[in-house]
């Protein structure tokens, strides 16, 4: 079994290498004055089962690129069997046409793994659970994993007799009742209605269904800007509120979001390392849990 990483999330790759009692395979990436990428295997991957590692996040162009390249030198190296593993999956929150005119992007995505002979795919926590069917339609095996219970974990330190469970978006009710059912059912689930402009992205926060006044822990797939969060944040404070907690599993950060959350009402943001986050975006509210052990587990069976 051979590793190799993108540029994306190599600490992620290193942690699922370690758990698995190896270390990650050689692989050169250049990158030409242009900004055009030279990719090159440097193991012999022959008859070999080999082990991709890369998400998307902030620049998913540029690594789904790289990614296509890694997949190309592998098949035409002699590889025989190859697993990607992309914790997060870019342009899954375009899997259909919202408005006439458009392209369905995640397709268009697949398409292309599926172009790379890639046999297997695991990641996580994907917007929708459908999406998993883009890949198996396709005969891609498709692992959907999800950093809730790791989150469960987390949850448990706290004071569940005071704890409610939200979901920013009615979308996400299934996410929180799944976490809740973790927590044997003790912490009780309300939900927020929410509205997007599709032109924009912009979204509103307009109610909230069921009671409030507890310690809110918002449960979400992914933060981009943060903005929905704070929106969110800001109408269950309105609500009687004590104090506001956020675990997402994906955490892009884009824009001003590192700021934005930190001066936020939220006490605390705790995501997966399914994304690098560069010491730069990083803000002294983030926590970050691995989900590496979820990995490994997957791929020894």
């Amino acid at each position: 079994m051979l590793i190799f990483s993108g540029t994306s999330n190599p600490a992620l790759a290193r942690k699922i290498a370690k758990k698995l009692d190896t270390k990650l395979s050689s692989l050169e990436i250049y990158k030409f004055p242009d900004k055009e990428v030279r990719v090159r295997v440097l193991e012999n991957v022959v008859d070999k089962q080999a082990i991709v590692v890369q998400s998307t996040g902030i620049h998913p162009n540029h690594y789904y690129m790289q990614l296509f390249f890694i997949l190309d030198a592998i098949k035409r190296s002699g590889g025989s069997e190859v697993t990607l593993v992309i914790p997060y999956l870019g342009y899954q929150r375009q899997d259909h046409i919202f408005r006439s005119g458009e392209a369905v992007s995640l397709e268009v995505i697949v398409n292309l793994i599926k172009a790379m002979q890639v046999d297997r795919v695991i990641s996580f926590d994907l917007h929708a659970p459908r999406i998993s069917e883009f890949f198996t339609n396709r005969k891609i095996k498709m692992d959907h994993l999800s950093a809730l219970p790791v989150f469960a974990k987390e949850i448990e330190k706290m004071d569940m007799k005071n704890l409610v469970l939200v979901s920013p978006d009615m979308g996400g009710i299934r996410r929180i009742k799944i976490l809740a059912s973790l927590l044997n059912d003790q912490v009780p689930c309300i939900s927020i209605e929410k509205n997007r402009d599709l032109n924009t992205g912009e979204i509103k926060s307009t109610k909230i269904n069921g009671e409030v006044r507890k310690i809110a822990v918002i449960v979400d797939d992914v933060i981009s800007t943060g903005k929905t969060l704070i929106a969110a944040a800001e109408l269950l404070r309105k609500n009687g509120a004590q104090e506001i907690f956020v675990m997402a599993t994906h955490g892009i950060f884009a824009g001003e979001a590192p700021v934005a959350l930190q001066n936020s009402i939220i006490k605390r943001v705790t995501i997966a390392d399914t994304l690098e986050v560069r010491s730069k975006r990083k803000f002294e509210k983030l926590h970050i849990i691995s989900v590496s052990p979820l990995i490994t587990e997957a791929l020894r069976k």
